[in-house]
């Protein structure tokens, strides 16, 4: 399936770019988090496990066990704090 993702803030700065589309077999967000840091380098680092990443799906906030659909929309970005 395929899946529309974007990424905030400094995981957009360390992997260079605010989203892209991707075809996948995954079935959860923890699912796609995993085979993008399979793709290694920079996204390796900016989603690795021991990293606080948030995720939303289509425009939600959700937990990694969240189901992924065709056509989904997928943002990853750092925890933020307001003030």
């Amino acid at each position: 399936m395929k899946v529309q993702i974007r990424y905030f803030a400094s995981v957009r700065e360390a992997l260079a770019t605010g989203g892209e589309t991707v075809e996948t077999g995954a079935g959860t967000l923890a699912a796609l988090r995993d085979e993008l840091i399979a793709r290694g380098g920079a996204y390796a680092t900016a989603l690795a496990r021991g990293k606080a990443v948030r995720m939303a799906l289509d425009q939600v906030m959700s937990d990694e066990a969240a189901a992924l659909r065709e056509g989904a929309e997928v943002a990853f970005f750092p925890p933020v704090t307001g003030g």
